[in-house]
């Protein structure tokens, strides 16, 4: 009898220590943006201190919603550590029914579908509140409802504590530079910027960075928003950020090597999962001879929570290291300062800021098309730019759309750069970027000279989160053998009409053999399939640890999440994806070598690239530190050279690299003047200012 007392009573003991669960309040959930507090009380947690061996092992919730993307749950342990369980997924679907949060769980709750009923992996592990830290006190579930019109419930949570704990994750070293984010508590949304902190490691190409490091990039303030539309309702959240002085004024600087400017983005990789189809496509159209957004892989801290890989990003903005164009003051409105500079794009549009064309597509004059300002901003253009801008658009329009648009003088190739359009033609298709050619489809014009008109031009290309790929938007996006026309995406009732210009362009048999031989010259060089696999390969390579630490953070790898992919098995492993993605790119180049419109006659007289000076940049400047030399074509440079104001040779680099990095750190603050020589002369001389 004794012993059957000792049994019951150490196997009453082993379920206690086993298992410990409580419950919090509930109660409704406001809609205002604001944390709503809700308190579980644990006492006589036993044994008290929280590591693997006992600890925190689930958290169950009800909560009764009309839309789960608008609320993001965080649970608070007693010291303050805060874990994201989820935010933003479920987009308009209802309800969180019986939904627990486990490590132990296959699926991340990013996988899952409303009302999430089951067993998942938070976004972030619960193990971090294992920290051997007492388990007795207050905990919390934070929930945050972000947008107004319809208030939810908590209508049951509890937790659960026991044996076999997961362990905080801790996130140390990376070989990509490091970003820290600290917002203090408040909450990043997409209304308004809120003030935060931000500091970035980066020892060097080569060279490991700790969280630890004294930060040596940027360590400041800035502001932070949500960016983008369909990208900010996944896990992953992308950013748009400005860096500002202690006064929140607008702070010019170089980040991660980047010219100096004020404007940058964080682009998540939540719907791409080797993360390079922003990044390639921007490469592509820089060494086609134009400008794209500079960008910098990293991985992001957001309040001491791992978010996983980023591209830091410049934005599209009016810059002479940007998008070089005249500025526009509101005071120009007349005369030739009023012909520039311009930037324009098809987009999500309001009737505040864009216009409606006078013209229609001409495959389908049954849609409307609207082409939004993005500079002059709309708040700021006047109605004397807006009415010059409009009225150059339409002059070309109608142009293009007359019996005599291919006429080499007055038609078409009056008004656009055909160079570019064929480019940005060339990396949209290449890529099937349906969006590409319906919204995020920027244009910009310079200003006049005293004796021409000053062209539209193309670009830059931007957003290819759904491209590389084969998604369920429309039949020729879904097919897997590689076919389809991507700028034919008004058959499709886009929700952004497309322009269609290149319908018409097209239709221009000088066009089509313009196209046809600037796609064979590039087959040749950077769309050669050696090219394009040896640079996917070296980024594969810099990118394989980091994506570990990524793909543990959100769970999706081997699970089609994000864009609406059509292939029936996405690969378990990053590099099952990067094959997956060569060979997508190998599938569509096949199509495009024999579907491309065209011959190759006189092509020699039709590959038009851009002056050798112009595709050679020098940045940032003013530099402190590095000078950096890009050299976007086939041009050996013999050397560069600085020389000081009394024209002293100070620095001399012998045949510099296509990518090469300056050290100026030891040269006195002043003006320089760098000058660039090929093989028989000097191509470019560039002031060039040194300030420590």
């Amino acid at each position: 009898m004794k012993k059957n007392i000792l049994l019951l009573t150490f196997l009453f003991l082993l379920s206690t220590i086993q298992s410990q669960n409580f419950s919090g309040t509930t109660g409704i959930i406001s809609d205002d943006g604001l944390a709503n507090d809700f308190s579980a009380t644990v006492s006589g947690l036993t044994p008290s201190t929280l590591n693997s061996a006992f600890g925190l092992v689930q958290v169950c919730l009800n909560i009764d919603h009309s839309y789960d993307a608008d609320l993001s749950v965080f649970l608070v342990a007693p010291d303050g550590t805060t874990i994201n369980l989820f935010s933003v997924i479920g987009g308009g679907d209802d309800n969180f029914t019986a939904t627990c949060l486990s490590q132990t769980a296959t699926a991340s709750i990013n996988t899952g579908v409303a009302p999430f009923t089951g067993t998942y992996k938070p976004q972030e592990t619960i193990g971090n509140a294992n920290n051997n830290q007492n388990g007795n006190g207050v905990w919390k579930l934070r929930i945050f409802d972000s947008y107004p019109q319809d208030q939810g419930t908590l209508t049951s949570w509890n937790i659960t504590f026991g044996v076999n704990a997961p362990t905080p994750f801790v996130f140390t070293t990376s070989n990509l530079p490091i970003v820290l984010v600290n917002t203090f508590g408040s909450q990043i949304n997409d209304a308004s910027a809120i003030n935060a902190t931000m500091k970035i490691i980066d020892n060097g190409i080569g060279n490991m960075n700790s969280v630890t490091d004294i930060p040596n990039n940027y360590d400041g303030k800035i502001t932070i928003k949500l960016r983008g539309a369909y990208s900010s309702i996944l896990p992953q959240k992308p950013y748009k950020f400005e860096t500002v002085d202690a006064l929140n004024v607008e702070q010019n600087v170089s980040l991660l090597g980047m010219p100096v400017e004020n404007d940058w983005s964080l682009i998540a990789n939540y719907n791409d999962k080797v993360f390079m189809r922003n990044n390639l496509a921007y490469k592509l159209f820089t060494d086609m001879g134009h400008y794209a957004a500079r960008n910098q892989y990293c991985e992001v801290l957001l309040n001491g929570s791992y978010q996983g890989i980023y591209l830091l990003s410049e934005t599209i903005k009016r810059d002479a290291q940007r998008v070089d164009i005249s500025k526009l003051d509101v005071t120009e409105n007349s005369g030739i300062d009023l012909t520039g500079g311009y930037i324009i794009k098809n987009d999500y549009w309001d009737a505040s800021n864009s216009w409606l064309s006078n013209n229609h597509p001409i495959d389908h004059p049954e849609l409307d098309v609207h082409l939004v300002y993005e500079y002059p901003k709309p708040e700021t253009i006047t109605t004397q730019q807006q009415t010059y801008i409009q009225t150059f658009i339409n002059d070309y329009e109608t142009t293009l759309y007359s019996p005599n648009f291919a006429d080499p003088i007055n038609g078409y190739r009056k008004y656009i750069s055909v160079t570019s359009f064929i480019d940005y033609f060339i990396v949209n298709e290449l890529s099937r970027n349906n969006d590409g050619f319906k919204k995020s489809s920027y244009f910009y014009k310079d200003k006049d000279s005293n004796t021409s008109i000053a062209k539209l031009k193309a670009g830059p290309v931007w957003d290819f989160d759904w491209a590389w790929k084969n998604i369920n938007e429309c039949s020729f996006l879904s097919v897997t053998d590689g076919s389809g026309w991507a700028h034919l995406i008004n058959d499709c009732n886009p929700d952004v009409n497309s322009p269609g210009w290149y319908v018409r362009l097209l239709q221009d048999p000088i066009f089509q053999n313009n196209l046809r031989c600037r796609w064979e010259f590039f087959r040749s060089s950077i769309l050669s399939s050696n090219s394009l696999n040896a640079y996917i390969d070296e980024k594969a390579t810099y990118l394989d640890a980091a994506q570990v630490r990524h793909f543990d953070k959100w769970g999706n790898l081997g699970v089609n999440t994000g864009a609406p992919e059509v292939d029936p098995i996405d690969p378990a492993t990053f590099d099952g994806q990067v094959t997956k993605f060569k060979n997508w790119i190998a599938t569509r180049i096949a199509w495009l070598d024999a579907n491309i419109p065209g011959t190759t006659v006189g092509c020699a007289l039709s590959i038009n690239n851009q002056s050798i000076e112009e595709s050679i940049k020098l940045f940032p400047n003013p530099t402190s530190v590095y000078l950096n030399l890009s050299i976007k074509n086939n041009e050996i440079i013999d050397s560069l050279a600085l020389y000081d104001a009394t024209g002293k040779l100070v620095l001399e680099v012998n045949t510099p690299t296509k990518e090469t990095q300056i050290n100026v750190s030891l040269l006195a603050n002043g003006i320089y003047v760098c000058k660039i020589k090929g093989a028989s002369s000097v191509i470019k001389i560039q002031k060039i200012v040194v300030l420590h």
